[in-house]
């Protein structure tokens, strides 16, 4: 038995907002609860609604910039930085940018739909 995975064929997450969300490992994918890794993009003015997930998140940004309003304070992240944010924050992501925005998101434990509390 291999003692590794090779992930050939992420999940595509089905959206109605533009934006690319590829789970490589995670519940969707792997069936693993203990942490999820997504590839994602997006795109310009793209956003979602503050929410309260009850896991880490942990984004690396590859390019573009990423807004995050945590609590109340905004952080913009651009290429070649990362941010971790704990547990039972509330937060919204968005893209209010012209450009893409390309990123790895991890959480751990996994993201589940769930446990994320998003505001509507």
């Amino acid at each position: 038995m291999k003692k590794y995975l090779i992930q050939k064929s992420p999940f595509i997450v089905p959206t109605t907002d533009g934006k690319l969300i590829e789970e490589h490992h995670g519940k969707a994918t792997t069936n693993n609860n203990e942490i999820s890794i997504a590839h994602m993009i997006a795109p310009p003015k793209w956003s979602e609604p503050f929410q309260t997930p009850e896991f880490e998140e942990y984004t690396y940004i590859i390019s573009g910039k990423k807004q995050f309003i945590i609590e109340d304070e905004i952080v913009i992240l651009e290429a070649g930085q990362s941010i971790k944010i704990e547990k039972n924050t509330r937060v919204q992501y968005s893209n209010p940018f012209d450009e893409s925005c390309e990123y790895i998101a991890i959480c751990k434990p996994a993201f589940d739909f769930n446990k994320v509390h998003r505001e509507e």
